[in-house]
């Protein structure tokens, strides 16, 4: 029986409000190419409604309604989220496939995650209250100093499409558990589940205006959230282009960003490696999630002497994927996003074809598949480092292959990239390991594996992959603005100036 998708509009100010101009977006399920449903599209007018929901939620009641309130009042709220989440996975799970055309298997773990992720922070919000006045040691016997972590203010909340709810909740739950209220603006290509969480919101009674969910594109919703001269950070996931636009807008007022942005991360396998064991980490690395993952391990590097033997793993492997409606119970690779999307691979793929690059394996849509956006599991050989498909993120299921003949060659075409934000090692040499890990430029290294993901560890990358971290008590430390408290205390006078005469 197919699931319906609810009908939302726009969630402000804890209610659902229609947009001004009642302008709507079209969802396609990427399985089946068919429309089944549509988002409200929100423009600048809707915008500033839910900005200053955010600002009167935040200042309410002077901030001691949320912002000011304790990190364990707030924390509750967390837990009712997650709890709810819990209670709905399935459905969730099941829009969130509609939506993205993830295997159905996935996107219920990312239901579980948003889950823990909620608890996980509401765990950190009431540690929060045991951090206030921490004291400074200081010098200075006059002087006493302590600092204060405060909620940095209302914050621009941006998620991609890949990950739409989980990722959501990398942003949400630590700016509410910081004591930020939030305006989230979901993608237009997978906004279903994170309105689904203002529906959570509303039903747990989140103080009005805590979270604010707008839909809508990007240029009519996105950017002007962006440069809001109310806004006052803004958290970003999505392309390193659409980074660069967001970072020039919060550049005008100055005001903090953090940006998860592309990737093209390596993986390496040495000539010690188990290559069955190899070759299932490197084909979850690329081909997990449909290939649309930031941090996909898109690039294998392998050592010349196990090549040849590991490519036929590597094919033997992939052909062994399950590809289907991703609804069916087993399905491995469902559907790319949207149609753009799936052409924008296929172009990738044919541009490395005219290049000289060799289709090892797929490269094509598979043949039992008629409708929807399929892509088979790729992997291409004989690319040199200048090819684009390469050097560009991809975003699909699309592997690459070069050889290398020592460690230090590895390590330097690992590093021939513009993005760092993960790179994985495999390889029994746990000191070869550990000398990649220092030598490789990257936010997060993999050993003898690719893609695992902690609530408690940081996530994030370095060069034209972004700025910051999220997860653990870094996400945290995102969302709050550090004050300097300094009591003078003696009783003498300072003595700087020369007091006045007595008249």
């Amino acid at each position: 029986m197919a699931v319906p998708v609810p009908s939302r509009q726009l969630f402000i100010a804890g209610e659902w409000r229609e947009p001004l101009l009642e302008k709507r977006i079209p969802i396609i399920n990427p399985a089946t190419e068919e429309i089944v449903g549509d988002i409200a599209a929100a423009t600048a007018e809707d915008v500033d409604m839910a900005v200053d929901a955010a600002r009167t939620a935040f200042f309410s009641n002077e901030g001691k309604d949320w912002s000011s309130a304790s990190g364990a009042y707030r924390a509750k709220f967390l837990r009712a989220i997650s709890d709810m989440i819990l209670e709905r996975k399935s459905l969730l799970a099941k829009l969130e496939t509609i939506d993205t055309g993830k295997p159905l298997d996935e996107a219920i773990s990312d239901m579980e995650n948003c889950a823990s992720c909620f608890k996980y922070y509401a765990e950190l919000a009431e540690a929060l209250d045991l951090k206030q006045k921490i004291t400074v040691s200081i010098q200075q016997q006059s002087f006493k100093t302590h600092v204060l972590k405060e909620p940095i203010g209302v914050v621009a909340l941006i998620p991609p499409w890949n990950y739409p709810l989980w990722m959501a909740t990398w942003k949400v739950a630590p700016a509410l558990a910081a004591g930020c209220t939030a305006i989230l603006k979901p993608s237009e290509l997978a906004s279903v589940t994170c309105l689904e969480l203002a529906e959570i919101c509303r039903q747990v009674d989140l103080p009005s205006g805590v979270l604010n969910v707008v839909t809508g594109l990007g240029s009519a919703a996105g950017a002007p959230l962006s440069s809001h001269r109310h806004v006052d950070k803004i958290a970003f996931t999505g392309s390193t282009a659409t980074g660069i636009k967001v970072m020039t807008a919060a550049a005008q007022l100055i005001k903090p960003v953090s940006l998860e942005l592309g990737g093209k991360s390596p993986i390496l396998v040495f000539e010690d490696a188990d290559l069955d064991t190899a070759a299932e980490w490197t084909i979850f690395g690329c081909f997990f999630t449909n290939g649309q993952i930031c941090s996909a391990t898109s690039r294998l590097l392998v050592h010349e002497s196990i090549a040849a033997e590991f490519l036929e793993k590597l094919v033997d492997w992939s052909k062994n994927i399950k590809i289907s409606d991703p609804m069916e119970e087993g399905c491995r690779l469902g559907a790319i996003i949207s149609e753009g999307q799936y052409e924008k691979i296929m172009s990738f793929i044919s541009t490395a074809k005219s290049e000289g690059a060799t289709i090892l394996y797929g490269g094509a849509r598979p043949q039992h598949l008629k409708k929807g956006f399929f892509i088979e599991p790729t992997i291409i050989t004989d690319v040199s480092t200048s090819m684009s498909i390469w050097r560009e993120e991809i975003f699909g299921p699309v592997l690459c292959v070069k050889t290398f003949t020592t460690e230090n060659e590895a390590i330097e075409l690992a590093n021939d990239t513009d993005y760092g934000l993960a790179a994985a090692v495999i390889s029994k040499d746990l000191e070869r390991c550990e000398r990649f890990t220092k030598a490789v430029q990257s936010g997060i290294v993999w050993i003898n594996c690719s893609q695992p993901c902690f609530n408690e560890a940081p996530w994030g990358g370095n060069k034209r992959s972004g700025i910051g971290r999220e997860l653990g008590e870094w996400g945290l430390e995102n969302y709050l603005s550090i004050k300097q408290v300094t009591h003078y205390t003696s009783e003498k006078p300072l003595g700087w100036y020369s007091a006045p005469r007595k008249q």
